[in-house]
């Protein structure tokens, strides 16, 4: 017994020494940071995140520009990508026969282990002449002549620019989230579904019925992995985003994020407050992916709470 105490005791305090080590990482990040980041945001304030202007030369920063183009690729990489990975694992679970389920899932996941950088050079030498010469065009004509949503759709058609780069983030992020999708559809305990069909239900009913319910908590957590993946992508992004350090409402232009930002610029940055300026806006891509991560945890919460009130 008293062996078994001391195992147990030692296994206790291991397993918290893991737990508290990426909480020190964490806390490291963001203190290290938070301190490159000062001298910026002590020279510009809160303002910072509000400035369009990016000037290495003036050392005149500011946020805005790169803020908006992480959040506009990132919402349209996940507005692609969400149904088109629900629709995979759907058909992955539930309709698709024994012998193709296997290759096509591997398939899934094999696109999950392509190199970022692969992507952004297929963006940019194949995807976007074609999305320049065909997409481009189509979209211009009909969803550029309407009167509210016209100004997302007009200027330069170059094939590379907001847009292109939220394309290319979805396709990188449906592998990941399909397969997060895929794995909880997987558990859900097939009595349930087989008590639904003996009811007369049909698979989109079972689906949202049964599936749905049971696995709620998996697929907001893949949906968010996704995001996550989005929202920090690099190399991807640069190759076709344009890096242009100019404010557009169109998703034709070019534009800049805060990790294609980084990417081009740390390494060339001489100035003490243009490499300060370049923490600030990895510690404002700390705050944005804490930020979506905390509402995804909240919103969770909320439907266990109304589950049990239910």
């Amino acid at each position: 017994m008293r062996v078994q105490r001391i195992q147990d005791f030692l296994f206790h305090k291991f397993t918290m020494l893991f737990a508290a080590l990426v909480m020190l990482v964490l806390a490291g990040i963001l203190v290290s940071l938070t301190l490159g980041a000062w001298p910026a945001l002590r020279e510009f304030g809160p303002h910072f995140v509000a400035r369009a202007e990016w000037d290495p030369v003036g050392l005149q920063f500011g946020a805005l520009i790169a803020i908006w183009g992480t959040l506009a690729t990132s919402l349209i990489a996940l507005a692609i990508a969400f149904p088109v990975s629900f629709g995979i694992a759907l058909f992955l679970t539930e309709i698709c026969p024994t012998w193709l389920r296997r290759p096509m899932g591997m398939a899934v996941e094999l696109l999950a282990g392509v190199p970022s950088i692969i992507y952004g050079m297929w963006g940019f030498f194949y995807f976007a002449p074609l999305f320049a010469d065909h997409v481009q065009p189509l979209l211009a004509g009909t969803l550029g002549q309407l009167p509210v949503i016209g100004a997302l759709f007009g200027g330069p058609i170059t094939g590379i620019g907001i847009l292109t780069a939220g394309v290319i983030l979805s396709v990188m992020i449906i592998p990941f989230i399909a397969s997060v999708m895929r794995d909880v559809f997987e558990i859900v305990p097939p009595v349930l579904k087989e008590s639904a069909y003996g009811l007369g239900c049909t698979k989109w009913e079972v689906v949202r019925r049964v599936v749905l319910p049971y696995t709620r908590t998996g697929v907001v957590g893949g949906v968010m992995l996704g995001l996550g993946r989005a929202l920090g992508e690099t190399m991807a992004v640069t190759f076709v985003i344009g890096n242009s350090h100019q404010l557009s409402w169109s998703l034709f232009a070019a534009g800049n994020s805060i990790s294609s930002t980084l990417a081009n610029e740390f390494n060339e940055a001489e100035k003490a407050l243009h490499v300060s300026s370049l923490y600030a806006l990895g510690l404002i891509l700390f705050a944005i992916t804490f930020v979506v991560l905390a509402a995804a945890k909240l919103m969770l919460i909320r439907m266990a709470r109304q589950e049990g009130a239910k």
